[in-house]
């Protein structure tokens, strides 16, 4: 992480804030003005970095592939990189007060952790993904673990044979390792396709309990076990508050810091949490899209929250490509609400030249899809009692063999 850190001050995308910062939402609501990496060399007696990677040219520069070309050549991927065992980490007494773990937004529980990387073992397989996590006290936490997502499927089998599931938490890591803990990869494949970015390998420490963790700033070891909890309220993707659930509680066992660590935060519905939600489903929509018709480009926008609105732009080759289009997208993210497909001349990433097409292109009565009763975002405020949703597909594309009525003056 650090060599990011410098990487995007020569770029001058760093904001240094030397003055003593609290913790407590004052830190949070700094970052929030600004999508600049923040770096709060005095908060807590340590050092904190919010905005890691808040924007696609930080996201850019963290995976070293060009902003233009980043969804293609992750649609690409192999999830083939080498994975090398180095060593073990000394552990010490875990106490979570030594860390400037941060209070977001008045109405919160507490203090949260939220860039934090949960790598679980079970059955030999290795898993790793963030889940944001709610001090409880110096050593346990409650963490909002999804019904059906890996990790909650592996702490069911542990729990099955009655023991806990080992976990190893990291703080700090390398922006690109937190991109594919964000990414729906094939089981197991995370530590693989982290290596992948990182330029082909990357080096692991093996914890007590059997877990395998990247290089980080912070690292704590225990086990999620079956106790339950209140967890919440918090706020998520949208920016409005998540409900009070009962979720399990995680207990740390050891902990592990460098001598002069760098803590990182992620500011909830902030533009770096909206970047590691959105960004990672890209390429997953462009190769469902790439099925039924020649896509260019995918973008979740950031006024979708970057996750619940999509722009898609193609090359049409038939009439009904866009639809298709639209069609192929709601079935790889489940959780979209809205999407718009564009032609070529459109950039996607220009809220401006969308709304162009949308009022130019679009006709209602044959260019907008409204499907009924289907499966939405919990996130989204509007899903009903029963969870269903209804979600929108606006066919922003010109349409075939008129292409010259639809032509925009240029110089």
């Amino acid at each position: 992480m650090r060599d990011f850190i410098e990487k995007m001050r020569k770029a001058g995308l760093v904001v240094d804030v030397q003055e003593e910062v609290s913790a407590d939402m004052e830190a949070p609501k700094m970052a929030a003005g600004t999508d600049k990496l923040v770096f709060f060399h005095r908060i807590g007696g340590s050092r904190a970095v919010m905005n890691l990677t808040a924007s696609r040219t930080s996201l850019s520069l963290a995976l070293g592939i060009d902003e233009t070309k980043i969804v293609k050549t992750l649609a690409d991927a192999q999830f083939n990189g080498k994975v090398i065992e180095d060593g073990t980490l000394p552990m010490k007494k875990p106490d979570l007060a030594k860390i400037p773990i941060m209070h977001h937004y008045p109405k919160d529980a507490g203090k949260y952790l939220t860039s934090a990387i949960v790598f679980s073992r079970w059955d030999g397989v290795e898993n790793a993904s963030i889940h944001r996590m709610q001090v409880l006290d110096d050593h346990r936490v409650a963490a909002r673990l999804v019904e059906g997502r890996h990790t909650h499927v592996m702490l069911k089998k542990a729990l099955a044979k009655g023991e806990k599931l080992p976990i190893a938490v990291t703080i700090g890591t390398h922006p690109a390792v937190t991109f594919a803990s964000c990414t729906r990869v094939p089981t197991g494949m995370e530590l693989p396709f982290a290596a992948e970015l990182m330029g082909g390998e990357m080096k692991v420490k093996r914890c007590s309990n059997g877990v395998l963790i990247p290089d980080a700033e912070i690292v704590l070891e225990g086990f999620i076990t079956g106790d339950l909890t209140e967890e919440g309220p918090f706020v998520d993707i949208t920016g409005t508050y998540d409900p009070v659930r009962m979720q399990h509680i995680i207990e740390f066992t050891g902990m592990y810091t460098k001598p002069d660590f760098i803590y990182h935060g992620i500011l909830p519905g902030g533009d770096e949490h909206k970047v590691l939600m959105g960004c990672p489903y890209e390429p997953k929509i462009y190769k469902a899209v790439a099925g039924v018709t020649q896509v260019k480009n995918v973008v979740l926008t950031k006024g979708g929250c970057g996750y619940l609105h999509a722009v898609i732009q193609i090359k049409k080759s038939t009439q009904g490509d866009g639809k298709n289009a639209i069609i192929a997208a709601f079935a790889a993210h489940t959780s979209l609400k809205h999407v718009v497909v564009v032609d070529e001349d459109i950039d996607p990433m220009n809220p401006h030249e969308v709304e162009y097409a949308i009022a130019t292109r679009v006709s209602g009565d044959r260019d907008i899809m409204v499907i009924t009763g289907v499966r939405g975002s919990s996130l989204d405020p509007c899903q009903l009692e029963d969870g269903t949703n209804v979600k929108v597909g606006v066919d922003a594309t010109m349409v075939l063999g008129r292409e010259a009525d639809f032509s925009r003056a240029t110089w």
